[in-house]
């Protein structure tokens, strides 16, 4: 999971590398270039912040499934247990 993180910011970083290298070159007037690359840096700011959101929301739903698996198991583990030991008894008192 880390290496993919890595991997998207390295084509995320990549990207506006290009862009930045792009608009630089093409033939604009100084101001419009500033213009053009604050919002651009602004429109990233916000697609950033919203896969961001996406991906809290994401990880927080794995943890709460996450959860509720391990409760369930807990809950099978202690039926199991119990089933066990009321066969011993029952066993144990037959002989």
């Amino acid at each position: 999971m880390a290496n993919n993180g890595k991997i998207l910011l390295s084509i995320l970083g990549a990207a506006a590398a290009g862009v930045v290298v792009g608009m630089l070159i093409a033939p604009e007037k100084g101001e419009d270039l500033r213009r053009n690359l604050k919002k651009t840096a602004e429109d990233w700011m916000d697609e950033i912040a919203q896969l961001s959101g996406k991906g809290k929301a994401y990880a927080s739903d794995l943890r709460d499934q996450a959860l509720a698996d391990a409760g369930d198991l807990q809950a099978d583990a202690e039926e199991g247990v119990n089933r066990v030991k009321e066969n011993f008894k029952r066993r144990s008192s037959s002989n």
